[in-house]
């Protein structure tokens, strides 16, 4: 039995409206950092599981679709290193 490490990222899609994307990006104007734009803000979720990879990765694709995002308003992917 082996040891993974995943890391989730999850973000709004790009239809949707991201508030607080929004409020860092004026934040960071009024501190003199005008020339950026077009923020989103997102998850990073770590986890650590154990078992074959092929039950590690079913498992945590059925983690990242159903718990951890909605996939109706975001959009998520993860990565999968041994450790």
């Amino acid at each position: 039995m082996s040891t993974f490490k995943a890391r989730v990222f999850v973000t709004l899609k790009p239809s949707i409206l991201d508030p607080q994307g929004r409020t860092v990006e004026r934040a960071l104007s009024h501190l003199d950092h005008a020339n950026v734009a077009g923020v989103r803000v997102g998850k990073y979720i770590e986890l650590t599981l154990s078992g074959s990879r092929d039950d590690v990765e079913a498992q945590l694709r059925d983690i990242t679709e159903n718990v951890l995002s909605n996939p109706v308003m975001e959009d998520a992917r993860w990565e999968l290193a041994e450790a």
